[in-house]
């Protein structure tokens, strides 16, 4: 079963192949099947006898290489099956030929099962003519001289469908249990043998469920009752171990040693020069011998690649069933052991491209020790493969795959070390970033709050695992939106750090970026500013310019220059931050997701909204992919979507994206986040576009009234709920209370971000529409012309903030009766929106309406 191809590639090389014995010799054709035990050679071959019968009107011979002489074989059949009488007084060879000369007419087909050693049956061969074919089976390579056809394992579909149809009488059974069924398959390695003899057992006892039946493979491996013992009815004579074990008995001591050692690997792609590390006394030409002319010629080892190489499953069990009764078993272990140990400690936190490609193959042979053989492990590197696994999945974003090696480091430390051990607070410590990085703040603060504590205790105050734990505890509290809380152990760390390691360590800079974090997020940007830069330079002299962390710095400065409204410095140090990440980290990382989110907030405060959405998009999905569809990021992702829909007026579309990220944001972090602040102030935001006052106002209300709270009076977000609020209130004809907010947030802008910003150019102009409003021309006036100028100044002149300055001038010159300064001004607020946000967006629509209405007027 499963093997259709393989008949038509055998007939194909029996047909086409014709192998020239001697220089004067008739061609002959030679094929061989090759591969380890219990491949189903003799079975192939057995089929393909039985399906081209038809062409083979000479006869099927079938011979046993290992049984018999070749050449008596050949005669005893002529003379029985052929009623052939080769002289007696011919020796052999020559019977044989006779044999050859007089057989029947038409094409002949030799078999030879199991042979071991072509050259004792060559000499026969000679004088056959092209109508015989000879078909034998291997699990030796006999040279590149003979056609082969290399057997392997069945495909997993195959195997199960072959178990399938060995429980035939039991309608249903696979179906019951159908996963239990695919790990049987795997854990028999796809072994036509192992499937026909468990298969066959199952079908024996059909109330002996699946489950029950892996169990008992695992428990008792290659002795289990089902794997030793064939049916009489079965091609295959012997069970798996005595099939392997024929050819265990053509190794010699060094071969045996090389096998047991290949079998503590995984069941996975093997890199040998790992074997090599762990046989340092050997000689690497010895072990490539043996290798090549042993293992690999009796398919009892596979090549993979380019000096890789893997185990079959059952041959690992094999091995390993003889590795007890070999010396020096505890040292090979231990060696083993060592060698992953040293390649899990060259994994960083967060791995690049280069370094995971360089150890992925090693990964499941690390999970191997950490899972099986810690016990070989000293209790200082006890923690060590733990480690490396988990950074290796939770660098590259991986974090479901890194959650059971971080919890299994922290059980499995906490059992060998006790509960009072620095490797215990490592682990805790580890195991509160995983979910930090998930997202699960609630199950990270009590973990870094142990870690924390324990590292204290057991290391004292002055030791730079503290000053680890109090930036890792403080980062969770700025994520919270606790800045009260984050502040004095961001202070503590970045003290502590400086104090320990000196001013030119890594360590100092994230110190340094952490802080920067937190003042940007307190609107304190003077603060954060020199403190990115440092974060910046000592990143890169120290790291160099090729680093993730020197990403992260970039991209932080970047978001910094992206708020200070200083665009043009803030692009390239985006594009540079994006350029990295990927290039580091490939392009599915959740660093590449908000460098991707962040460009693209860029271009979108800049009014460019066809090369902000397709980021958009992409930083979403990532996330999603990446980090599920319940975290922080995702949330600030829906968001800033939304907030890209609303501004081209697409609110449809807008709307449930900011419903997503504010649910999202609630359950994730609380009512009392910054981020759910600005959820509802977007929303708030959405309504007040549509109209829709009853519903915004109380939205920010909220909005306000949270961000005062946890931001205090003094930040730039407040100053944009006091903006929004008032733009409601004029909205509404509510100028009294208009005027007051708007006179705060235009004076608060000031003081915190200077009056080179955005944010001040938006304020001038709300304040200037309400006195337009109100009637209060000559006040409204020059508010609008700084406006103006400020824009064009910051954002260029092809920016919708533009055209509304443009466009708020020319209702005030209108109001005034000065038509003649009204109408240009409105074809260039026109033009804009048309270049930046379309033809048939929300704005330029009604613009292009008011402008028809101007024109009919005058």
């Amino acid at each position: 079963m499963g093997r259709d191809q393989e008949l038509e590639e055998l007939d194909k090389l029996l047909q086409e192949n014709n192998q020239v014995l001697t220089e004067r010799s008739r061609s002959v054709a030679i094929a061989a099947i090759l591969g380890m035990g219990g491949l189903g050679k003799t079975e192939l071959a057995l089929q393909y006898a039985m399906t081209q019968r038809e062409n083979y009107k000479g006869g099927l011979c079938w011979l046993q290489a290992k049984v018999e002489d070749f050449g008596v074989q050949v005669v005893r059949f002529a003379r029985t099956q052929l009623d052939l009488k080769p002289p007696e007084e011919f020796d052999l060879p020559a019977q044989v030929q006779y044999c050859w000369r007089y057989w029947r007419e038409g094409n002949v087909l030799l078999v030879v099962d199991d042979v071991t050693d072509y050259q004792q049956i060559r000499p026969y061969l000679q004088g056959a003519s092209s109508r015989f074919k000879v078909l034998m089976t291997t699990r030796k390579k006999l040279g590149a001289a003979i056609k082969q056809l290399p057997l392997d394992v069945l495909q997993p579909d195959a195997a199960l469908e072959l178990l399938r149809s060995l429980l035939a009488e039991t309608p249903g059974r696979i179906e019951r249990e159908l996963d239990v069924a695919k790990q049987l398959c795997e854990w028999l390695g796809y072994l036509p043998l192992g499937l026909e003899l468990v298969g066959r057992y199952l079908a024996r006892k059909p109330d002996l469920s699946l489950s029950k039946m892996m169990g008992r493979l695992k428990e008792k491996r290659l002795e289990q009752p089902a794997t030793v013992n064939p049916e009489a009815d079965m091609t295959a004579q012997r069970g798996i171990k005595a099939a392997f074990e024929l050819s265990w008995q053509e190794l010699a001591e060094d071969d045996k040693l090389l096998g047991c050692v290949l079998s503590l690997f995984a069941t996975a792609p093997i890199p040998w020069n790992l074997v090599e590390q762990c046989l340092t006394d050997k000689d690497e030409d010895e072990l490539e011998e043996i290798r090549d002319d042993k293992l690999l010629n009796l398919h009892l080892l596979q090549r993979k690649g380019e000096g890789i190489y893997q185990l079959h499953p059952l041959l690992r069990e094999f091995f390993q069933s003889k590795f007890t009764g070999l010396e020096q078993v505890e040292e090979f272990r231990r060696s083993f052991c060592q060698v992953m140990v040293a390649v899990a400690k060259q994994i960083p936190q967060t791995p690049t491209l280069e370094k995971i490609n360089a150890v992925s193959l090693a990964i499941p042979h690390i999970a191997e020790v950490a899972n099986h053989l810690i016990q070989y492990i000293s209790d200082e590197d006890f923690i060590k493969p733990f480690i490396g696994l988990g950074d290796f999945y939770q660098g590259q974003g991986l974090y479901t795959q890194a959650e059971p090696w971080n919890q299994q480091c922290l059980s499995t430390v906490q059992n060998r070390l006790g509960d009072n051990h620095p490797d215990v607070a490592t682990s805790l410590n580890n195991l509160a970033y995983l979910y930090y990085s998930q997202g699960k703040y609630d199950q990270a603060e009590p973990l870094y709050l142990q870690a924390l504590e324990l590292r204290q205790r057991l290391l004292g105050d002055n030791h730079p695992h503290v000053a680890t734990s109090l930036n890792n505890l403080a980062y969770l509290y700025y994520s919270q939106g606790k800045y009260d809380q984050a502040e004095p152990l961001y202070l503590q760390a970045l003290e502590l750090s400086k104090r320990l390691l000196g001013d030119n360590h890594p360590h100092v800079a994230i110190s340094l970026n952490s802080l920067a974090n937190l003042y940007y997020s307190q609107g304190k940007y003077g603060q954060a500013e020199p403190l990115y830069l440092q974060a910046l330079e000592l990143d890169k002299r120290l790291l160099g310019d090729n680093h993730p962390h020197v990403a992260i710095s970039l991209n932080n400065l970047a978001y910094l220059y992206n708020s200070q409204g200083k665009y043009g410095q803030a692009e390239p140090l985006y594009l540079q931050a994006l350029e990295l990440s990927k290039r580091l980290l490939g392009d599915n990382h959740p660093h590449v997701a908000i460098s991707l989110n962040n460009l693209a907030l860029l271009y979108n405060s800049q009014g460019k909204y066809d090369q902000a959405e397709p980021l958009y998009l992409q930083a979403l999905e990532l996330s999603k992919r990446l980090l599920g569809d319940n975290h922080p990021h995702v949330a600030t992702s829906l968001n800033n979507l939304a907030l890209l829909y609303n501004s081209q007026g697409r609110y449809d579309q807008a709307e449930p994206l900011y419903l997503q990220a504010l649910e999202l944001s609630k359950r994730l972090l609380g009512d009392n986040h910054p981020h759910v602040a600005t959820s509802l102030n977007n929303l708030a935001y959405l309504y007040n576009s549509q109209g829709k006052y009853d519903q915004a106002e109380p939205l920010y209300l909220q909005a306000l009234e949270l961000r005062q709270r946890l931001l205090g009076d003094n930040h730039p977000h407040v100053a944009q709920s006091l903006n929004n609020l008032a733009g409601l209130y004029k909205s509404q004809g509510k100028y009294d209370q208009a005027e007051p907010l708007l006179l705060q947030a235009l004076e608060l802008s000031k003081r915190l971000l200077g009056d080179n910003h955005p944010d001040v150019a938006q304020s001038l102009n709300n304040l200037a529409g309400l006195y337009k409003s109100q009637g209060k021309y000559d006040q409204a006036e020059p508010l609008l012309l700084q406006a103006l100028e400020l824009s064009k100044r910051l954002l260029g002149d092809n920016h919708p903030d533009v055209a509304t300055s443009f466009n708020n001038l020319a209702y005030l010159y209108y109001s005034q009766g000065k038509y003649n300064q009204t109408e240009p001004l409105l074809l260039q607020a026109l033009d804009i929106l048309e270049r930046s946000l379309g033809a048939n967006h929300p704005n330029t629509v009604t613009l292009r309406e008011n402008l028809a209405i101007l024109r009919d007027h005058l």
